[in-house]
């Protein structure tokens, strides 16, 4: 049950309020003077504290409340604190929502303005609160993980980046082909060395071979190496990446740019271990864990018949899927201070641009942004101007526009799971959100 402090020196105050919200089931301690109210905030948490303006007889002028909040507000800095204010020192009051305070209610207050005014901070307590504890828990989950595995030097913050990585080393030790899927600059290479990194076979060789940037021709004799003659310009022979990553770990990135003939052979390394160079009759074998990535649609590929699908299943025994840089708001601005060289800091209109950004260009988009703002920036910060970022869009939709079920999860996500807050980023009243989070069948956090 929430629970509130009301800090008030006129017992007729206390009781009507104490009334009012225990029939809204709000539990209330009464503290008559400035002193108890603050030893009670000491001795126990509430969720929200309702104090008067004046307390001394004969005094009108606010002072007191205005100290009692400020020391409200240095010991309990994230405690919502409403003030009840005589129209005499309603400027009083303004001037200490300005500094913080949550609201004002002027005496003799309306009830129903007052019970929505208590419930809406009360929300947005829990809410912070949980965000927290949230927080708490995720930042233990990351110093366990770093406790106990090589993670490259991988800087995140965002859960969905968290579960990522920890699959990743879930993983690393089995000897099984592994799978990772995103966008272009999303962050896939660094998995691959997290799972490399925690592999039996994290001190053999480590090798890498970008399927896209080579001509289609010319993958195969990359792969599996090439007897002198064997192609145009081949004058003596050459080893292949699976003969170099023999013992240790073989990186294909942009697997699906793999020609058919190169799919066919690398099916039966897979299956056999074994191969032959090109212009070869001979059989190697190897032993190579195999990680690879893509960004494309492997599932399309194989129903168009660009891709095998036997070794689709061959590759994706193991499949780490690692969302787009949008999806990880969490990891934005831990991911622009890494790439700060110089120690330039980031203002506050800087950090709030970096978030509303959408980045389609992913992690790669945001170093670029971040060491050019940097090296352009003219003054000892980075401003919002100095990223050169594209305005954002519009947050909220249109009238008509019914935000669906994944729109609202995400503005939920986007708002820590603060309803007020996702209802505002959506355009549409709490009430609202609540009946449409009823209809799609999500559940408040």
């Amino acid at each position: 049950m929430p629970q509130i402090l009301i800090i008030d020196d006129n017992p007729a105050v206390a009781t009507a309020l104490e009334v009012l919200f225990s029939l809204h089931d709000i539990d209330t301690m009464h503290a008559d003077s400035p002193q108890a109210g603050l030893q009670a905030l000491a001795a126990q948490a509430f969720d929200l504290a309702i104090q008067d303006m004046n307390f001394s007889a004969d005094t009108t002028s606010g002072e007191e409340g205005q100290a009692l909040f400020r020391q409200i507000r240095a010991a309990h800095p994230d405690l919502p604190v409403i003030l009840l204010t005589a129209w005499t020192h309603l400027g009083s009051a303004v001037e200490l929502v300005k500094a913080g305070a949550a609201d004002y209610i002027a005496k003799p207050w309306d009830d129903a303005k007052l019970l929505t005014t208590v419930n809406n901070l009360i929300e947005l307590s829990e809410a912070r609160r949980e965000l927290e504890h949230r927080r708490m828990r995720e930042q233990r989950n990351r110093d366990q993980l770093q406790g106990r595995y090589d993670l490259r030097g991988a800087v995140f913050a965002d859960p969905a980046s968290e579960r990522a990585i920890a699959l990743a080393c879930q993983v690393a030790r089995s000897e099984l082909p592994v799978l990772i899927t995103g966008a272009n600059g999303s962050g896939k290479e660094k998995i691959a060395e997290i799972v490399q990194a925690n592999s039996q076979v994290a001190h053999g060789p480590y090798v890498t071979l970008n399927c896209g940037a080579l001509p289609a021709e010319l993958i195969e004799a990359e792969l599996f190496g090439a007897e002198a003659g064997a192609y145009t310009g081949a004058n003596k022979a050459r080893e292949g990446k699976f003969e170099a990553a023999d013992g240790g770990t073989l990186f294909l990135d942009e697997i699906g740019n793999l020609p058919p003939a190169g799919q066919m052979k690398l099916l039966r390394v897979l299956e056999t271990g074994r191969f032959e160079r090109l212009g070869s009759n001979r059989e190697r074998r190897v032993k190579v864990r195999l990680i690879s990535a893509t960004n494309a649609d492997l599932p399309a590929m194989i129903r168009d018949g660009s891709f095998r699908e036997d070794l689709y299943y061959r590759l994706n025994t193991v499949e780490i899927a690692l969302p787009p840089l949008a999806e990880r708001p969490g990891d934005i601005l831990p991911l622009a201070e890494h790439f700060l060289a110089a120690g330039k800091p980031l203002a506050a209109s800087a950090r709030t641009a970096l978030q509303r950004h959408a980045w389609p260009g992913n992690v790669r988009e945001l170093r670029n942004v971040i060491q050019r703002a940097e090296l352009l920036a003219p003054g000892d910060r980075i401003e919002a101007a100095d990223l050169n970022l594209p305005r954002p869009a519009p947050a909220r939709p249109s009238p008509a526009a019914e935000p669906d079920k994944v729109r609202i999860e995400q503005a939920l996500a986007r708002a820590g799971g603060v309803i007020a807050q996702a209802a505002a980023d959506l355009g549409m009243s709490r009430q609202a959100l609540y009946r449409r989070m009823e209809r799609h069948g999500i559940a408040p956090k």
